[in-house]
C-alpha cells in the first residue's frame, strides 16, 4: 500500500502532464494557441496566487505535528497551499475548458494525487481543498477576462467593418 501511495504523491502528476500534453499536441492549431493561452495563464498565476496566500496562512505539515516520518522525504516547511495537487489542478482546469471528460479524468487525477501527499503525511486535506479553491479562482477569473476580451474584438471587428 506504502509504494501506490508514494507513487501517487510523487509521479501521478507527469501522468497528468502527459496526457495534456498529447492531448494538445493531437488539437488543431487554432484550439492549440487556446489551450496554450490558458494555461500561460492559469498556471503561473494559480502559483503565485498561492505564493501570495501562503504569505499569510502557514500550517505546519502533519509530520511536523504528528512527530512521525513522512513516507517521502520533504522540509518541514509551509504544508499549505500543495504545490503539487495546486500544478494538477490547474492542468486539469485548463483542459476542462476544452474537453469536460477529460478535465474531469485530470482532476480525478489531482485528486488522487492530492489524497496521496496527505497519506504520505506531507499534507492536510486543507492544503489540497486550498490548491483547488486557488486554481479554481484564477480559472473562473481568466475565463470572465477572456470572454470580456473576446466581446470586445468582435465588437471592434463590427465597428471597423460598420456592421
Amino acid at each position: 500500500m506504502n509504494v501506490l501511495i508514494i507513487f501517487g504523491a510523487k509521479y501521478i502528476l507527469f501522468v497528468s502532464a502527459a496526457i495534456a500534453v498529447f492531448y494538445l499536441l493531437k488539437q488543431p492549431r487554432k484550439r492549440q494557441k487556446e489551450i496554450l493561452f490558458f494555461a500561460v495563464v492559469v498556471l503561473p498565476l494559480s502559483y503565485i496566487a498561492a505564493k501570495i496566500i501562503s504569505r499569510f496562512y502557514f500550517d505546519p505539515r502533519p509530520f511536523v505535528v504528528g512527530n512521525f516520518t513522512p513516507l517521502i522525504p520533504h522540509k518541514a516547511d509551509n504544508g499549505f497551499p500543495s504545490d503539487h495537487a495546486l500544478l494538477g489542478a490547474a492542468i486539469a482546469f485548463t483542459i476542462f475548458r476544452f474537453d469536460t471528460k477529460l478535465g474531469l479524468f485530470l482532476l480525478f487525477l489531482a485528486l488522487l494525487t492530492g489524497f496521496a501527499r496527505v497519506f504520505a503525511g506531507v499534507h492536510h486535506l486543507t492544503d489540497i481543498a486550498g490548491s483547488i479553491l486557488i486554481v479554481l479562482t484564477v480559472y473562473s477569473i481568466t475565463i470572465l477576462f477572456r470572454r470580456s476580451n473576446l466581446r470586445n474584438e468582435k465588437y471592434a471587428q463590427k465597428r471597423v467593418s460598420g456592421k
